[in-house]
């Protein structure tokens, strides 16, 4: 009598927590969340979406437990005291039960399809953490509409070729904390992933709405910050994001010209801004010892209803 072997195939756990980070968002709290109870899902389920909202001041909190009345998947977590985003998101950290989390600012609003495509990846145990295509609604006709979305453009480019995740990203929770004094909070979760020699990957095809700033005082604002938070990021965690490789950024300006060349004035217009916004940053770094993990909003990239969003035109 031949015996045979026979193995079960283990389906993995897909659920995921969500966490979504505010500060003053009651202008698009409703519609974020909204678009995530209506997420089209196939083998991804949406165990808890938790919202940490630090210290809001705008009504956000009671529209949050208006809307969780209806919807149980929903609950507040209020922290009273604004202390940055990467300590709202270890607050969602503590109270997350499931080991695959998503992380969304407050700020921005998924396709349907999105966290399926974010987290179907998950069913590899190799995968670390997953991010979409940030996809601004900007009027790109202005030149500050343009800048913005030139530069998410760039992004797309560099993700494409080296995974670069941000505004929205899925994770495997494989550590219990990132830096609370991050202030570039993506790129610290890339970081811890790396660290345990996990994958990461880029997922165009998930689509994340957002909001650029409106005007120059803001672009500025928060390109500083981001350049201040990524030397941080390279001096404390020993992470270089591929943003800051020269090789690489003059490879996909390279593209994009020959792509577009009617553009080349804008684009070195707003090529000449980055450059002064990053050496803004690295002076606030290196001179003045600045590390901006609590900043200060740029308020014009709030409503995504000024914006023009695919389909909604």
């Amino acid at each position: 009598m031949t015996e045979h072997n026979t193995q079960t195939e283990v389906t993995p756990d897909l659920t995921c927590s969500i966490g979504v980070i505010c500060y003053n968002e009651a202008g698009n709290i409703i519609k974020l969340l909204t678009a995530l109870t209506r997420q089209r899902l196939e083998t991804v389920r949406i165990g808890e979406i938790i919202v940490v909202s630090s210290a809001c001041k705008d009504g956000t909190d009671a529209l949050v437990q208006a809307f969780a009345q209806e919807h149980p998947l929903v609950s507040l977590v209020v922290q009273p005291e604004r202390k940055g985003k990467s300590s709202a998101i270890n607050i969602f950290l503590k109270q997350a039960k499931h080991d695959i989390c998503v992380i969304e600012s407050g700020d921005t609003v998924p396709a349907p399809d999105t966290i399926e495509l974010l987290v179907a990846p998950f069913a590899d145990a190799r995968m670390g953490a997953t991010g979409g295509r940030p996809m601004p609604v900007n009027d790109p006709s202005s030149l500050m509409g343009y800048s913005v979305h030139l530069l998410w453009g760039l992004h797309h480019r560099m993700a494409l070729m080296h995974p670069k995740l941000g505004e929205m990203i899925a994770f495997r929770k494989v550590f219990d904390a990132i830096p609370p004094d991050s202030a570039v909070d993506e790129a610290s979760i890339e970081a811890l992933v790396r660290a345990q020699g996990l994958t990461l990957r880029y997922i165009p095809e998930a689509v994340i709405h957002n909001k650029g700033p409106e005007n120059w005082h803001d672009h500025i604002k928060q390109r500083r910050r981001i350049q201040n938070g990524h030397l941080w990021l390279i001096h404390k965690q020993h992470y270089k994001v591929v943003s800051q490789d020269s090789g690489i950024l003059l490879n996909i300006l390279r593209q994009e010209i020959k792509e577009h060349p009617l553009q080349l004035p804008k684009m070195l217009s707003v090529i000449l801004i980055e450059v002064y916004s990053r050496l803004l940053g690295s002076w606030d770094y290196y001179i003045k010892g600045c590390n901006p993990f609590a900043w200060d909003i740029a308020t014009s990239t709030k409503d995504l209803d000024k914006g023009k969003q695919d389909g909604e035109n």
